[in-house]
């Protein structure tokens, strides 16, 4: 199958054909995680609470999927790029070995510590146990969710997005209608749970089958197998910083409900809902920066760096363009968003003015996610750590505590935009700098 069309085709229409299955995509997941949430936030406010406390842990066991998938993406698109098919099929099988090892491990250790990590939040054990019966759930399929994952970016890699948009939303229309069945039949946490992994493993069922009937550039092999230290460490180098990317948040939401917590649960509620409600916001432009990653480390490995700076400045323009959008809804329905996820007037009044005064960061942090998940696509994967480290580290964590001492609760709030304009400050220099490198 021909992989060239990477390099030869214009390069707008290229990265609309790539990037609009992965926003479609993006869009179906953010809904069925909301849906998740609506049906469990009509039952109990406080099983929505137990569903936010395990939220950093099932954030952090994803961030290991999808980082780890990232670094299989690129080091395919690398190798295609360059013309070795056959590094490019070792890549592939090397990252889903890993990947199912991946699985394994946090399986049993998210089971093992989430009684321990669930009490250092809240003293009320039936939240306890709400939350240890989701986690368990969840946890169980995280190797079916490693291999989906692993699929994903490796037919991202090749160009296949259609194949990834059809997985995607037959898993998240799956969980979509089991929701009510199995929150309202077995319960609401462990039917959310439920229908989370089954919607997984319908997901992970379709990438088998057309794998297994279609051609593709790249196939996983036995001969594929023998050890290779150096591409392992290449996986890895390129892996661990996007993992770290991705698991800061949870390292995040983990320090602001610690801080939350002292005023009033309600506010862990809040940034519960947030993060769900931004969801359907980043992962659009997610889905973007996903289309453009491949396109990127396949050019950058077949030298045409011309193509590689047009394929960043238009990913850049049309994530602020979604950002900007989504700014004025949020402004403009605040309250109403608030309100899909609880009836309690005061949760609603005090999360509308949250979500007003973070969403003035909204359009300005375009720059730190497009210039991160550019750098992953070129393989340099310290530059991204970087950027996320201040995004989410560096600046975030001491804004909150110091804004949270003098205005309270709203102190947390308005470390958001105030860390997003000083990461862009320093994501722009960072990205062009590295991407100079050839």
């Amino acid at each position: 199958m021909n992989d060239t069309f990477m390099k030869e085709r214009p390069v707008l229409p290229l990265l609309l054909s790539m990037a609009l299955p992965n926003v479609i995509s993006m869009l179906v997941n953010s809904l069925y995680n909301i849906v998740d949430s609506l049906f469990v936030a009509q039952i109990s406010e406080d099983a929505m609470t137990a569903l936010s406390l395990v939220y950093p842990i099932q954030n952090f066991a994803n961030a290991i999927a999808i980082g780890f998938g990232i670094g299989i993406n690129a080091m395919i698109a690398l190798y295609l790029g360059a013309g070795d098919h056959k590094k490019a099929e070792i890549a592939a099988t090397h990252g889903m070995v890993l990947s199912l090892l991946h699985g394994v491990v946090i399986t049993v250790v998210s089971i093992a510590i989430m009684p321990g990590f669930l009490r250092r939040f809240t003293t009320d054990e039936s939240l306890v146990a709400s939350g240890i019966t989701y986690s368990t759930i969840v946890f169980l399929f995280a190797t079916i969710n490693m291999a989906a994952l692993a699929f994903e970016k490796m037919f991202q890699a090749v160009g296949r997005m259609k194949v990834t948009m059809v997985a995607l939303v037959f898993g998240c229309v799956c969980n979509i209608l089991l929701d009510p069945v199995l929150i309202f039949g077995l319960g609401p946490v462990a039917g959310a749970a439920l229908a989370t992994g089954i919607g997984q493993l319908l997901s992970l069922c379709v990438y088998l089958f057309v794998y297994l009937r279609t051609e593709l550039p790249v196939r996983l092999s036995r001969s594929g197998l023998h050890p290779d230290v150096a591409l392992d460490g290449k996986l890895y180098a390129i892996g661990v910083p996007a993992i770290l990317n991705l698991a800061l948040p949870s390292l995040l939401v983990t320090f602001l409900n610690s801080l939350l917590a002292g005023f009033s649960q309600s506010y862990v509620v809040i940034l519960g809902i947030y993060y769900k409600l931004q969801t359907f916001l980043y992962l659009p432009a997610n889905g973007i920066v996903q289309g453009m990653r491949p396109l990127i480390g396949y050019n950058y490995g077949a030298r045409e760096h011309a193509r590689v700076k047009k394929l960043y400045e238009l990913t850049l323009f049309m994530s602020i363009a979604i950002m900007a959008l989504g700014t004025v809804i949020c402004l403009l329905a605040s309250g109403q968003l608030i309100g899909l996820f609880t009836s309690n007037p005061d949760t609603i009044a005090a999360g509308a003015k949250a979500l007003r005064i973070i969403c003035i960061g909204f359009v300005v942090s375009a720059v730190s996610t497009t210039s991160s998940g550019a750098l992953e696509g070129l393989g340099k994967g310290v530059p991204s750590l970087v950027i996320s480290l201040c995004r989410y580290v560096v600046f975030i964590m001491p804004l909150a505590a110091v804004l949270c001492g003098r205005l309270g609760p709203d102190g947390v709030w308005h470390a958001f935009w105030i860390t997003e304009v000083l990461t862009a400050l320093v994501a722009y220099p960072v990205y062009h700098r590295a991407a100079a490198r050839h």
